[in-house]
């Protein structure tokens, strides 16, 4: 399935994606519900895409995990070695935005970035996982881990630099796991800076892959449904370029994934982030 939450005439819903319309689930609260026991909800009228506003699969995350250097090319580009253990941090509800919605360049910074990744959304609880563990995935969808570059390098943590107000976007479709390969592996994974390719790899390039990622980090923490984990992104970030580029207002940057989907963000100062 390829699920999404929208609002309507001042209601939020969930509904099945199929071509230019929505197969609404009245009974559904949200995706990860409809992700994890379809039969539970089952479906009621038809809408048009067009008639309704698109949200984030998950509105308000528990956490948002997200893992860094987790492609090989992009530790590589940053000078780095490559992990032999997940490097971890999060990000928190106010830093991210829906698929109609800008991201938002700050006033203190002109150093924002974009970072394409795989977005993984928890469908049941996960303590200390250690068989199946894909089987705790509700579904997958797209994540731009836009980054203000200048804060994060201020200190050797990464947490205020990640998480800027509205500068993490997710697409829209949550796509369960039965439409893709195990893991989501294998996949393309692109950003395209108004319209040319800056990053293109595929998710085959991660050090821990989505299955050891949840076996990992359900070690440490439970992992809760609607919880995200951000999966890293590959080569060809703006800072890592010669000579850097960054976001500027006015821009777009899209993040795609084969068989998933695409996050399209305009670029907009903070007076215009109304929504």
């Amino acid at each position: 399935m390829r699920i999404v939450t929208f609002s309507r005439n001042g209601a939020v819903g969930v509904g099945e994606l199929v071509g230019d319309r929505v197969r609404v689930h009245p009974r559904a609260t949200s995706a990860v519900e409809l992700a994890v026991d379809p039969a539970a909800y089952p479906a009621g009228e038809g809408v048009a895409v067009s008639d309704v506003h698109l949200l984030a699969p998950v509105a308000r995350p528990g956490k948002v995990i997200c893992i860094g250097l987790n492609y090989r090319a992009h530790a590589a580009e940053g000078g780095n070695t490559i992990p032999d253990y997940p490097t971890v941090f999060f990000r928190g509800p106010t830093s991210l935005v829906g698929p109609a919605d800008p991201i938002i360049l700050p006033e203190c910074s002109d150093k924002l970035d974009w970072e394409a990744e795989l977005a993984v959304v928890i469908g049941k609880t996960a303590t200390n996982v250690r068989d199946n563990p894909l089987d705790y995935v509700a579904g997958y969808c797209c994540f731009n881990d836009g980054t203000i570059r200048d804060y994060q390098r201020k200190t050797s943590q990464w947490t205020v630099g990640k998480n800027f107000d509205r500068t993490g976007a997710f697409s829209a479709e949550l796509v369960t796991p039965d439409e893709l390969p195990a893991g989501a592996a294998g996949l393309r994974i692109t950003a395209r800076h108004n319209g040319e390719i800056m990053q293109d790899s595929d998710t085959g390039d991660m050090v821990f892959d989505v299955a050891t990622l949840i076996t990992t980090l359900s070690e440490a923490m439970t992992l809760e449904p609607g919880d995200v984990i951000a999966t890293g992104t590959p080569s060809g970030v703006g800072y890592a370029r010669k000579p850097p580029v960054f976001l500027r207002e006015g821009d777009t940057i899209e993040i795609e994934i084969a068989q998933i989907g695409k996050v399209t963000s305009t670029i907009a100062r903070r007076e215009a982030s109304a929504s």
